[in-house]
């Protein structure tokens, strides 16, 4: 169990720089790729043609949309500014490899292009473009029905019924992007595997009737998923080096259920299972990917787990300390970003985050504060830390930040702002990292 600092004063950090069964990998010839110069990265020099170091990121955007197909009219000319926003951050964080959570999944690659090709790759505010010759989207199981009364309230239907939440199919997907290929037929998905088939897993109990983890039919837990959206290994082959496993994924929020706790308990499974992958061997056994692979990766590889996971190591509402699966893993670095942005916001907002004991410099992402109105009501969870660019513990760690600048930034009121939010409730997270080359190519 890790140590309880205590909060961080905003002057304590004045000083700190702002700075589904997938789809196969899909390519475009149209963009640069590495070595492209830039001006707007925050902390980081323009690459060499031939980089000595790579810049990882994970981003919830918030690009998703109240209906089928909304992202993609959104998305198919310029202009809409929430999509510029989450454009422009991308941007000036210029992350050689990132994942983009909650971005609608379509058929076909559609949306990832649309994003890409007209907002990525065309200067927003000030900010120079960025190229993204390969991507890498796939199925979610967001929204897609299973048939069964899930959350037990009596009918069938609905985004608590579905795989993982959400109104329709594809609702709160990811993608990711990069400037260096995608081993496609590498990529490993594991949108199917079943939460039973995990060796202790948490299944929730339903305190109404006798008996333990029954809160689901032996018939649900028959279909019953693991993944919320999906678990990805997308191996990035970066130049004169084996490839590095882009393990990316977006955990359910540990909210939303009653006594019985089964989002939380399924955070917490979501979690581990990168926990177990990355152990490999017999800790790894039990794991099998959507083409009937199994096991985990292997002893020798490198890896950077990336994502929201819905989960802070020290406030929050998640199960059993359920981040710290990964935080405190013998085989996993915690670069533990900040920004002094995190802390005025903490600051600003008060109420729940005034009992946080976690370093709000750390905080990722800006949740509701405020005291519930009567003492049986829900409470808010405040600002926590949520996301994270985690390396494998061989990988040389040479900077890392959270794109959260203060409001005396000229970039505050367009990318980051206060509630209802311009762009996103969350920041983006970057992590650079050394690529000399390594054993076991």
């Amino acid at each position: 169990m890790r140590s309880r600092p205590t909060r961080l004063a905003l002057a304590a950090v004045a000083a700190l720089a702002v700075a589904g069964l997938g789809a196969p990998a899909l390519t475009s010839p149209a963009a640069a790729g590495p070595g492209k110069a830039s001006t707007a990265k925050p902390g980081k020099a323009n690459k060499p043609a031939k980089p000595t170091e790579v810049r990882f990121a994970t981003f919830n955007a918030s690009l998703n949309r109240g209906t089928a197909g909304r992202l993609i009219a959104d998305l198919s000319a310029p202009g809409n500014a929430q999509a510029s926003g989450a454009a422009e951050t991308i941007q000036r964080a210029d992350a050689d490899v990132i994942l983009v959570n909650e971005f609608d999944y379509e058929p076909d690659g559609e949306a990832a292009e649309l994003f890409r090709d007209n907002y990525l790759a065309v200067g927003q505010n000030g900010a120079a473009p960025v190229d993204y010759p390969y991507y890498y989207v796939a199925e979610s199981n967001t929204g897609i029905p299973t048939g069964f009364d899930l959350n037990n309230n009596g009918t069938v239907g609905g985004g608590d019924d579905a795989f993982g939440f959400g109104l329709f199919p594809g609702q709160y997907g990811m993608v990711v992007y990069s400037k260096y290929p995608i081993a496609a037929d590498e990529v490993r998905t594991f949108q199917h595997f079943l939460w039973k088939d995990m060796p202790g897993a948490l299944l929730p109990d339903d305190p109404a009737i006798p008996g333990k983890a029954d809160w689901y039919s032996p018939e649900e837990l028959e279909v019953f998923r693991l993944s919320s959206k999906s678990h990805w290994d997308v191996p990035i082959k970066l130049p004169g080096r084996k490839p590095v496993h882009f393990l990316v994924s977006h955990p359910t929020p540990p909210t939303f259920d009653g006594d019985e706790d089964r989002n939380g308990r399924r955070n917490h499974d979501e979690i581990r299972f990168w926990a177990d992958y990355v152990t490999g061997g017999s800790a790894a056994s039990y794991i099998y990917d959507d083409e009937g692979g199994t096991g985990g990766l292997g002893r020798g590889q490198d890896f950077v787990i990336a994502g929201d996971q819905n989960a802070d190591p020290f406030d929050g509402d998640s199960y059993d300390d359920a981040i710290l699966q990964l935080l405190d893993h013998p085989r996993i670095q915690d670069p533990a970003p900040t920004a002094p942005g995190g802390v005025e916001a903490a600051v600003r907002d008060g109420q729940e985050n005034i009992a946080h004991v976690g370093p709000d410099a750390q905080d990722t992402a800006d949740f509701a504060d405020a005291f519930p109105a009567k003492p049986t009501d829900p409470r808010n969870p405040g600002n926590l830390r949520v996301d994270y660019v985690l390396p494998s513990e061989r990988l040389a760690i040479r900077d890392t930040g959270i794109f959260w600048p203060t409001s005396a930034d000229p970039l505050f009121a367009r990318l980051i702002g206060v509630y209802q939010f311009p762009v996103t409730d969350h920041r983006l997270v970057w992590l650079d990292l050394g690529i000399s080359r390594t054993h076991g190519r």
